[in-house]
């Protein structure tokens, strides 16, 4: 079978696909706590502790269920995987906007997060559809599309669920079934068959998919430093509301608006601000200007004294996300083109790590500073625990710990080459 996906027009496709599918996995955000509280009865204290196995539940499906899909992606072709779970996810919300119970509910959020791992497709088909020099524009790209996703999508849950609790559910459902639909038209197959790999369960879970990370030196230590970032990143999922509307008396409006103002910031960076900087610097600064700006971004969170210095920190800290994509690309370059999508695979199952450790870890910090007598710079406490995850994570990047030489990886895990004179200079100058 021939292959010859045309870049700009795959990439387009991505983006609208990942932004649909993240604005259908917005549009829920809003109503989802509302809607278990009402089957419980109204009692907020119940509502809040079974909401925590919904994201827990969530966090699980996408460890186990990453590495799957990326293995079947790199057996299969991504294509028919990203469409399957486009799929998946639209007949999730039909589910879940019928569901009698919570227990359905909860049946809905698992398949939601195991289908949601086709993720980790997507950014092994950027991998397969651009060349070195243009793959971390391409991760950036995506990246925007999954920031302008959490932007739009809860606004507009919010507005749906103030005519029903269930009409977001229906809206999610077409939007991931259109997406199919469109997919099923539009989108062609990056990976040649002669480009794939036999599927084999041996390297379908979580810990195979780890074992493919320590097959590379270099993509072990990045995707280690990774780790670290995405777990600094969960400070603000997990204690930014509490957090403002604590220590400032900030409303809920004041807050979506700071939300908003994030994930216009992380899609300016993303989409704009990577594709200029990694071709200039090279990916190994960027990933050191990106959590430098991260560390510096939650210092400021975690110290302003009031409100209006949240504004100043915002564009600050989006600046963190030039670390992902030059991450990325970096790593994609170490590993085999039929491992692409175990690669990220690998990666989506940490992110799924971090989902566990990070809101246990800030939460818990959040606490014990508010515990604290009076107004005290202790509340920032998990902010500034953020900070001291991306000062180790900025001291791996150096080039004395990631190392000057570039190996790669070309068949059966543990083997390695190393790259001519002529790629060494490519990759210094990309």
């Amino acid at each position: 079978m021939q292959v010859h996906p045309r870049p700009r027009a795959t990439l387009s496709f991505l983006v609208i696909s990942v932004a649909l599918d993240l604005l259908a996995f917005g549009i829920i955000i809003p109503v989802l706590p509302r809607l278990v509280q009402d089957f419980l009865g109204g009692e907020t204290i119940s509502a809040a502790q079974v909401y925590g196995l919904f994201g827990l539940t969530w966090a699980v499906a996408q460890f186990f269920g990453a590495p799957i899909l990326g293995a079947l992606s790199d057996a299969l072709g991504r294509r028919p995987i990203i469409l399957l779970s486009n799929l998946a996810l639209g007949l999730d919300y039909l589910l879940m906007a019928a569901a009698p119970s919570v227990g359905w509910l909860l049946a809905g959020r698992a398949v939601g997060g195991l289908a949601s791992s086709s993720f980790t497709t997507a950014f092994a088909y950027v991998a397969d559809v651009t060349d070195a020099a243009r793959r971390a524009a391409g991760f950036g790209v995506i990246g925007a599309a999954f920031a302008f996703g959490f932007i739009a999508g809860p606004a507009l849950g919010g507005v749906l669920g103030a005519i029903d609790l269930r009409l977001p559910f229906w809206v999610a459902a077409g939007l991931c079934l259109a997406n199919a639909l469109y997919g099923i038209i539009v989108l062609p197959e990056s990976l040649p068959e002669e480009r794939r790999r036999p599927f084999a369960w041996r390297n379908a879970n979580p810990v195979a998919a780890l074992r493919l990370l320590r097959s590379n030196t270099e993509v072990f230590r990045v995707s280690a430093v990774m780790f670290v970032s995405n777990l600094a990143h969960e400070v603000f999922p997990a204690v930014f509301v509490l957090y403002a509307g604590h220590r400032y008396e900030w409303d809920q409006m004041t807050i979506g608006f700071a939300l908003a103002a994030v994930g216009v910031a992380s899609a300016a960076v993303q989409g704009g601000l990577v594709r200029r900087l990694v071709p200039r610097l090279g990916e190994r600064r960027t990933m050191a200007v990106g959590l430098t700006c991260g560390a510096l971004g939650s210092l400021l969170f975690g110290l302003a004294p009031s409100g209006g210095w949240i504004w100043l920190a915002i564009p600050m800290a989006a600046l963190w996300g030039l670390f992902g994509p030059a991450a990325q690309s970096l790593m994609t370059r170490r590993i085999a083109v039929s491992e692409q999508g175990r690669l990220q695979g690998a990666l989506n199952s940490l992110r799924g790590v971090s989902g566990l450790i990070g809101p246990v870890l800030f939460t818990a910090s959040f606490a014990a500073g508010v515990a604290q007598p009076g107004p005290s710079i202790s509340w920032g406490a998990p902010f500034f625990v953020a900070v001291v995850l991306l000062l180790l994570a900025l001291a791996a990047v150096s080039p004395a710990a990631l190392g000057r030489g570039t190996s790669a990886r070309k068949g059966a895990p543990g083997r390695r080459s190393r790259l001519g004179r002529g790629s060494q200079l490519v990759q210094r100058h990309t």
